[in-house]
């Protein structure tokens, strides 16, 4: 069975203040054509379909015009949702969809409850795990505690069981949304972590032939049978080096597995240039820049004179310009952004502890209490913002 492995499309985002949305059409075009010109026989989408829970009018479109391209193609589509989806919304006409072979999975409980297609070897399940948010699923999957390797445990273990009670020969196939251990993130992904903990061990999935992987925008390996596609487009500066593809795994009899990488369109190329203004006006090696999106860093000891409008006559297509001055380093001018930068939210919060109190951080029972802060205030978030 040749399967279509894509995820993260987060449609209505823009990119510093950009639209995406023709970039965003142009790669639904490609996948329909790619779905087409390489025979697929189902399509996995592994969450973050929308870039946030109330979409806009315009993202809603696409996408219902790319469901009815791929059901008018006869092709299956199995979908779940991902943490910027509002699962509820997602999840609206699922049942009348799945007459026309569109399968959304968007509720926890149904984790266990696979599609099942049959290919020229036998049964394929698709297991849609859509985003476990720890606080939220914990009590209902029967999880030892709050925290992202434990609720996706507990709904593996219910895949594992529904697995064994199928017939001898039936491959498996998860969708899972969530950040695990090996994977390489970027700056345009929420932050998901629990407990100070975001990763979960790949050997949470162990037992089913392959898993297709949203969460994380680079497309990567993780092992053989766990991988990431990654988001189609880049949503920030940190993906300038990515190589924007799906996956295209042929399952073979017995859980062979064959991986190829299929490129995505690109709208326009990233370029990250940092230096001094005049370095990068005049340097010719930076020509090949000019019809890129650029963000640049500059090192001038002093700031110059209308810097952005000097950089927009070579580089058109600036979009960011940030000031990082060369200093001797222990600077003390340093920036408070430079100070933070790296940090997040959980030490920030320890290192003023630290100041008010001259040097002495938080305690552990006190580190527990700030941990327990952030993650209610994540959680309460996400549950206002799906509920709007």
């Amino acid at each position: 069975m040749r399967i279509l492995h894509t995820s993260d499309w987060h449609l209505g985002r823009s990119f510093h203040r950009v639209s995406m949305l023709d970039a965003q059409a142009a790669y639904l075009d490609h996948l329909v054509d790619t779905v087409r010109d390489h025979a697929v026989d189902v399509v996995v989408v592994a969450g973050d379909v929308y870039d946030r829970a109330v979409p806009p009018l315009s993202a809603v479109q696409l996408f219902d015009d790319a469901l009815h391209r791929l059901a008018a193609a006869g092709v299956p589509t199995v979908m779940i949702s991902g943490n910027h989806d509002s699962a509820r919304r997602l999840g609206v006409g699922a049942g009348l969809m799945a007459r026309a072979g569109i399968h959304l999975r968007t509720d926890p409980g149904h984790c266990a409850t696979p599609v099942v297609l049959r290919g020229a070897r036998g049964d394929v399940a698709f297991y849609g795990l859509p985003y476990l948010e720890p606080a939220l699923v914990k009590d209902s999957l029967g999880a030892s505690k709050a925290g992202h390797e434990a609720v996706l445990t507990a709904a593996m273990d219910r895949v594992r069981a529904d697995l064994a009670s199928r017939p001898d020969g039936t491959r498996s196939v998860v969708l899972a949304h969530a950040f695990v251990a090996g994977g390489e993130p970027s700056d345009s992904e929420r932050d998901i972590t629990v407990g100070g903990v975001a990763a979960v061990p790949a050997g949470v999935f162990d037992g089913v032939d392959y898993v297709a992987l949203g969460h994380l925008h680079g497309c990567q390996t993780v092992t053989e049978r766990v991988r990431y596609s990654g988001s189609p487009l880049a949503y920030s500066f940190s993906e300038h080096a990515h190589r924007k593809t799906m996956w295209l795994i042929d399952l073979g009899p017995g859980g062979a597995l064959v991986a190829e990488r299929v490129d995505c369109p690109v709208p326009r190329p990233l370029a990250r240039l940092r230096g001094r203004l005049g370095t990068l006006l005049d340097d010719p090696a930076l020509e090949r820049h000019q019809d890129s999106w650029v963000e640049a860093t500059l090192t001038d000891p002093a700031r110059p004179d209308d810097p952005m409008t000097r950089l927009l006559e070579r580089f058109p297509h600036t979009l960011s310009l940030a000031f990082d001055p060369e200093r001797a380093s222990h600077d003390p001018s340093d920036s408070y952004a430079q100070r933070l930068r790296g940090r997040d939210d959980q030490q920030v919060a320890e290192d003023f502890v630290a100041h008010v109190r001259g040097g002495t951080g938080p305690s552990e029972q006190e580190r527990a209490v700030l941990s327990a802060a952030f993650d209610d205030v994540r959680v309460a978030d996400g549950v206002d913002e799906v509920s709007r």
